[in-house]
């Protein structure tokens, strides 16, 4: 019954909301092969996230060269059955025209997602390993944003695993008008296993698996029915949509290019984003200029730590929200949180004004703070007494009322 009603979940959602890619313009370098849209994401965006400093830190074992070595089909079949893989990892001259993608075109890609290895990795793999999936699924942001966590696709798919909206709400990814929380590495990274899961559980079959988070279960189950019934990545290729048909090459190339990058001649590039973050809890409203400067931290490095928040603010006032910091940051946080949350608090928040209504209800004179309650039905002098803490007699006297007759609608004067 569980899986019945999880496929239910995503036969409607996803075949709805899927990346659409089959309707979107494809981008080929083959007449023979279709590459998913983030593949060729801009490598000016991708600069500008991830800060490069320099060509740093080349591996000792690469060698810096202009040309791509040239490899027959023999050795980068052999190479692909090195790869201690669960999932199958075949060779075929669609998988090497991906390969020569990676390998050539985008040689500068490779580099920089190569550097961003060391941060988002981990993180990859814990979430994997906590729900028994295959780690080689660590590799599926490459596809999907190029390990950008702002990317986001011309369908509306966002960040690292491009959740669709609908998709990412279902499996608890905030989204509001400050905080996109499918562009949050680390929750992300949970839902996107916990998706991976539910739709093993329906397939059993992993490259269907990684097929259908490309274009949703819906295209899936058409193409297996088209295919009589065939529930097989390479029988029902065919009848795929267009950039699914490129995805799970892309996938298997995308394993084999960030094993043996340096038999390439592809060597990473430093980013600035730290080994090692961690997480506290904001529950207070707070721009990144408070922390920025109290902390002495760089601004640029805490927005890429934190690509959730579509401002600089974090909303705490709502609910608490994680903030991620360097952990070597994490005690000064803690050690000056007053002091960064009050630092230049009137100049960063607006304070509303009160309205003009407000202000012809708030008059000051000499007996105190003037206020206007209008009637309700039901109410009488010594109800509205009451609630105002004062008497009937004043409030008559206030109103120059003779009577305690009042009517639903009018106006009384209560002075505080």
């Amino acid at each position: 019954m569980k899986k019945v009603l999880i496929y239910a979940f995503l036969f409607i959602s996803l075949f709805s909301t899927n990346k659409l890619y089959a309707q979107t313009d494809s981008i080929s370098i083959d007449e023979d092969i279709d590459i998913p849209e983030t593949m060729i994401w801009p490598i000016d965006s991708l600069l500008n996230d991830w800060q490069i400093q320099k060509y740093l830190n080349l591996k000792k074992e690469c060698t810096t060269a202009v040309d791509n070595p040239f490899f027959t089909d023999s050795v980068y079949a052999q190479r692909l059955s090195r790869i201690p893989t669960i999932m199958d990892m075949p060779y075929n001259e669609t998988i090497r025209k991906f390969i020569d993608l990676y390998a050539v075109r985008l040689r500068n890609h490779v580099a920089i997602m190569l550097g961003a290895n060391n941060f988002y990795m981990p993180i990859f793999e814990e979430a994997l390993d906590a729900y028994n999936l295959p780690l080689e699924l660590k590799y599926l942001p490459i596809i999907e944003s190029a390990l950008n966590p702002k990317a986001t696709s011309r369908a509306g798919a966002s960040g690292l695993w491009q959740f669709m909206l609908t998709t990412g709400k279902h499996y608890g990814l905030e989204t509001n008008s400050l905080v996109d929380e499918r562009k949050d590495p680390i929750k992300a990274t949970w839902a996107a296993a916990r998706y991976l899961k539910d739709l093993h559980d329906i397939y059993n079959d992993w490259n269907l698996v990684i097929a259908a988070y490309n274009c949703g279960p819906g295209n899936i189950n058409k193409a297996i029915r088209r295919a009589g019934g065939e529930a097989d990545y390479w029988t029902i290729y065919p009848y795929l949509p267009k950039e699914t048909r490129g995805y799970v090459p892309a996938f298997i190339a995308a394993n084999y290019i960030m094993t043996y990058y340096c038999d390439h001649n592809i060597c990473p590039i430093d980013g600035t984003l730290p080994l090692i973050s961690d997480t506290i809890k904001v529950n207070k409203e707070l721009h990144f200029d408070q922390i920025a400067a109290i902390c002495q931290i760089d601004k640029k490095e805490l927005l890429s730590l934190n690509p959730q928040f579509k401002t600089e603010v974090i909303p705490g006032n709502s609910k608490p929200y994680d903030l991620r910091l360097p952990v070597e940051f994490i005690p000064v946080f803690i050690e000056n949180e007053d002091s960064i949350y009050t630092y230049r608090r009137d100049l960063l928040f607006k304070i509303d004004e009160p309205t003009p209504t407000a202000k012809l209800n708030k008059s000051k004179n000499a007996a105190g703070s003037t206020i206007y309650h209008k009637i309700s039905s039901g109410e009488n002098l010594s109800t509205i007494a009451s609630k105002y803490g004062t008497t009937v007699a004043k409030l008559k006297q206030w109103n120059n009322l003779s009577t305690n007759n009042i009517r639903a609608g009018k106006t009384l004067k209560i002075i505080r």
